[in-house]
Formats: C-alpha cells, structure tokens, sequence
C-alpha cells in the first residue's frame, strides 16, 4: 500500500498574528493523507475516511505520494526562526 497527501492550490491562508483584513498569503493547503495502490484508489480511500470533504467548497486537489510507508513517524521539523537568527 502506497501513501500520499492531498493538496489544493485553492483558498488563502494568513499568517499567525496577522490583522490583515485580507490574505496575506497564497499557498497550498493540506486536505488530508490517505493510502491505496494508486492515486486514485487512494483518492477513494480519503473520501470514504473524510466524506465530510464532498460538502466543502474546494473542487481541485493535487495527490502527492509520499515515498515512506511511515511517514507520520519519520518526519522533521524545521523553524524559520532559526534561519532568522542565522541571516542576522
């Protein structure tokens, strides 16, 4: 069983702390993770497990395979603060 993530390039988010009245960023968002043979099997999978996503106003995700199984147990953080104090 492969592993892969759902993406949408759709909607806007904002960055902590801010007091725009408007978006200050446009990126992607995460939807959700799910397994499956293939990107469409998987697709089904996250539907089934989310089918709450139907309702939502989002129309195109982008399905990304995540090469580890175990992905949730072998990811890394990284903090801009600290590329902040380093370009200083």
């Amino acid at each position: 069983m492969r592993s892969f993530i759902f993406i949408t390039a759709e909607g806007y988010t904002f960055q902590p702390g801010s007091e725009s009245v408007g978006p200050d960023i446009e990126n992607c968002q995460v939807v959700g993770f799910a397994s499956g043979d293939d990107p469409p099997h998987a697709f089904a999978s996250l539907i089934r497990g989310n089918p709450y996503l139907i309702e939502t106003s989002f129309d195109e995700l982008i399905c990304l395979e995540l090469r580890h199984g175990d992905y949730m147990s072998n990811r890394t953080y990284f903090n801009l603060a600290d590329c902040r104090k380093k370009a200083r």
